[in-house]
């Protein structure tokens, strides 16, 4: 099988990242491209991201999650601690987060440490979700091999007779993560692939070193 793609082009003309015009902060840059890109350019899902582990098997490995909630400190997701990615971050906690807005052409790498919040974090948003997702986290044994799909459907629906009426507790092996950043890197598409590329880098003084880069 053979498909040349050769042919696929595309100019990027949207916009443009100086670097005389960012702030000293990361995080604030972050929170502009997000609001623009909600606000102007209407993504399926803004907060859709990538997250890259080292798997126990020493292959990288990608996928997307959703984050809900940034601070200075760092960006929020969850997940089923058991899982594939929670085992390898529990191994190697060093992760890559990215972000591609293609309406906007424009991406963020994001270089850093994953590490478990508090439980009560985790309780408060489990408690927020719906409440199929919440059963769905209870039925699902993520990443682990299942005969079909049945299995699932009677797992979930011995669960809606269990807690019919009741408070779903989330299960201890679910929860949030933070992943503290090192480095972000900010790309914004230019023409003739000249692409802008600012990189921040956390200094041992917690102020960042910020760079131009060649595209």
């Amino acid at each position: 099988m053979e498909n040349d793609l050769g042919n696929y082009r595309k100019s990027y003309e949207k916009g443009e990242l100086l670097l005389n015009e960012v702030p000293e902060n990361p995080m604030e840059l972050f929170q502009k491209w997000f609001f623009e890109v909600d606000k102007f350019f209407v993504e399926d899902e803004t907060n859709a991201m990538t997250i890259s582990t080292i798997g126990l098997d020493g292959y990288p490995k990608n996928r997307v999650v959703l984050l809900k909630k940034y601070t200075y400190e760092g960006f929020i997701f969850y997940t089923n601690y058991s899982s594939e990615k929670g085992k390898a971050i529990e191994e190697n906690p060093n992760v890559c987060l990215s972000f591609f807005w293609h309406k906007a052409e424009r991406q963020i790498i994001i270089k850093g440490k994953a590490e478990k919040i508090a439980e009560n974090l985790s309780d408060g948003y489990f408690e927020s979700r719906p409440r199929g997702s919440q059963l769905g986290a209870l039925a699902s044994d993520q990443s682990e091999v299942i005969e079909d799909r049945d299995f699932l459907e009677q797992q979930l629906s011995k669960l809606e007779d269990e807690f019919g009426g009741k408070e779903i507790p989330r299960p201890k092996n679910w929860g949030g993560y933070i992943v503290k950043p090192v480095e972000i890197e900010f790309w914004q598409g230019r023409p003739n692939r000249l692409h802008d590329r600012i990189r921040y880098q956390l200094q041992l003084d917690y102020n960042w070193l910020i760079h131009r880069l060649s595209p």
